[in-house]
């Protein structure tokens, strides 16, 4: 099993050097195959745009093999030459933009089943904003003001980005819909691994990561560890 990165937006700057610099390492270094996936940027035809940022950033950062993967409907979510790129890569990130509509781009489609089969084989999956809030088990999509179904990666858990200037203003709503869910708010340019002692999570960044379970807040800062759990084996 590799790693997890969730981070809380505002990617590809200021201090999110210190996680995906992170990121990098778990994945292998510098001649990592890092896969750039802009899906959840394409309903506003945004994806080419933030899929070169994500290669510049992580080429700053002194990646070598650094690929823009062309996974941005279902269509494309089911063909072979992007299913053969997942799989042979090590650190796979998944960019902000539509969540709702970057799950229903995954859910169910040959780059998922990639993406698991590779993150079983010990490659590191990264998510930010949109990217992050996939992988739990539900999520509140903004734009229709739903929960939506997540794609269950970290089970038990609702991630909320950008917590630091709105995701907050959810809180109150899913602790009431989601009582039995851990909600895990990570600030904008913060990221939390599960690479500390017997997989605890670790955070880094400049923000904070804020844990809701049941009754209890919890909020951990840069360097601190801090278990979750919900994780597949």
């Amino acid at each position: 099993m590799g790693y997890l990165v969730l981070q809380g937006g505002s990617e590809f700057g200021g201090q999110m050097r210190a996680s995906d610099l992170h990121a990098m390492r778990l994945a292998g270094g510098r001649d990592a195959c890092v896969a750039i996936v802009p899906a959840a940027a394409a309903p506003d035809g945004n994806h080419q745009r933030a899929g070169e940022n994500g290669r510049s950033w992580f080429q700053s950062l002194g990646a070598r093999n650094v690929l823009v993967v062309s996974l941005v409907d279902r269509t494309s979510a089911d063909n072979p030459e992007v299913i053969a790129c997942l799989r042979r890569s090590r650190l796979i990130y998944l960019l902000g933009g539509f969540p709702e509509y970057l799950a229903e781009v995954l859910r169910g489609t040959s780059a998922w089943e990639a993406i698991c089969a590779a993150l079983q084989q010990g490659a590191t999956l990264a998510g930010s904003s949109a990217g992050a809030m996939v992988l739990g088990d539900f999520f509140f999509n903004p734009v229709k003001q739903n929960l939506v179904k997540g794609l269950g990666l970290v089970r038990a858990t609702s991630i909320i980005p950008h917590f630091n200037r709105f995701g907050r203003s959810w809180v109150d709503r899913l602790r009431k819909e989601l009582p039995s869910v851990s909600l895990i708010g990570i600030d904008e340019e913060t990221g939390m691994i599960n690479d500390g002692p017997d997989g605890t999570w670790s955070v880094y960044g400049g923000g904070a990561v804020v844990v809701y379970r049941g009754h209890q807040t919890e909020q951990y800062s840069d360097g601190e560890n801090f278990e979750l759990g919900g994780l597949p084996v």
